[in-house]
């Protein structure tokens, strides 16, 4: 019996593991340029990486932490960043059209010249500084969620 239930125990571990691999970490990477285009990295991490001129777009990095990176130049149109962390991240110049970022923390994070059109920032946490920049651009509405960029960002 007691053999039947360590067997139980471990094929349910195993089947687990199987379904949540662990997560990949490219913290204090060098990553200018890549290309993570429609991947799935949930949970990933990308902590103090260089994220100059990558590819993201509509890739799956819900939960993932990108504090303190730089992604200046990006492409992370339609990325889903659902729950995720990017905070002190750089998202200068960077396409963050479409993208969904519903109950993200994004304080402390830059945004100049991003393309924000169709993003969904439902529930994210922002600085009061930032909410007002984003609603100078805020536009469209987010193809995925259904919800307008200033809706979401509480615009007025």
């Amino acid at each position: 019996m007691l053999g039947l239930a360590i067997g139980l125990c471990l094929w349910i571990g195993g089947a687990a593991a199987a379904e949540y691999p662990p997560p990949l970490s490219f913290s204090n990477a060098e990553l200018k340029g890549r290309d993570f285009s429609g991947q799935e990295l949930r949970a990933a991490e990308f902590s103090n990486a260089n994220l100059e001129l990558t590819n993201f777009s509509e890739a799956d990095v819900r939960g993932a932490i990108f504090s303190g990176s730089v992604a200046t130049d990006a492409n992370f149109h339609g990325a889903d960043f659902t729950t995720g962390m990017l905070d002190s991240v750089s998202f200068t110049r960077s396409d963050l059209g479409d993208a969904v970022l519903v109950d993200t923390i994004l304080l402390r994070t830059t945004f100049e010249d991003a393309t924000i059109a169709g993003a969904d920032f439902s529930g994210a946490i922002l600085d009061g500084a930032q909410v007002r920049q984003l609603c100078l651009r805020a536009a469209g509405i987010n193809p995925k969620t259904g919800v307008a960029t200033c809706e979401s960002l509480g615009c007025r």
